[in-house]
């Protein structure tokens, strides 16, 4: 992280095309790096990060799903648009901090 950046949330979750690993916003960017984990002593370790997106190229966030609820967002791209879906554990305080964080980050860009 940057000397600026501060983290505002982090979440262990599952993303519906990553696979298990750690969500987390900053007031820069959202990003979501794989773990690694073992059930024998119930290790966990963070892997490479998959998703790194500065917060001005995110369009969209909302959330979906009526048994399996997820917060979702919808970012630019190089190849277009495109979706992931998290499977956190309060999707609905997710989604207000990001949007809180989204608005906080034009406002001040």
């Amino acid at each position: 992280m940057e000397d600026s950046e501060k983290k505002i949330r982090q979440e262990d979750c599952s993303e519906d095309t990553l696979g298990a690993g750690i969500l987390t916003l900053t007031n820069k960017r959202i990003a979501f790096d794989k773990t690694r984990g073992r059930i024998m002593d119930f290790a966990k370790k963070f892997g490479e990060t998959v998703l790194n997106v500065p917060l001005e190229d995110v369009i969209q966030v909302w959330k979906e799903g009526r048994l399996m609820k997820k917060v979702c967002i919808k970012v630019k791209t190089t190849e277009g648009e495109k979706s992931y879906k998290f499977g956190v554990f309060s999707n609905g305080s997710w989604l207000k901090i990001m949007q809180e964080t989204l608005k906080n980050s034009r406002i001040n860009n």
